[in-house]
């Protein structure tokens, strides 16, 4: 019994590592599709056309992402507001968004 409880904790702990790989990756198309998005001022439409696709479908499932079309919107908003994933993932960003929040709020 010990055993099953150990490998079954051992294969949880792997799909978890492998969720984030999968997440990492996302990320890294959102970074390109932003950078795409300052350059040539296409990302929105380069991050759908990823996440539309076969691959890309299949690299949100992994990373336990629903690949359905209010995702695909959400992220074309997300590179369209143009702050690197790095920075919207900081503390300061989330700071900031939630000063800004409360100010429109008042």
């Amino acid at each position: 019994m010990k055993d099953f409880v150990d490998g079954t904790a051992f294969n949880n702990e792997q799909g978890n590592r492998a969720r984030k790989l999968f997440a990492a990756v996302v990320l890294a198309a959102l970074d390109d599709a932003i950078a795409d998005d300052k350059k040539y001022g296409n990302g929105p439409e380069q991050i759908a056309r990823w996440a539309r696709s076969r691959d890309g479908r299949e690299v949100l499932s992994c990373a336990g992402i629903d690949p359905n079309e209010r995702v695909v919107n959400g992220l074309m908003e997300f590179v369209g507001k143009g702050v690197r994933t790095s920075v919207a993932l900081s503390r300061e960003e989330s700071e900031r968004r939630n000063a800004a929040q409360q100010a429109e709020a008042a």
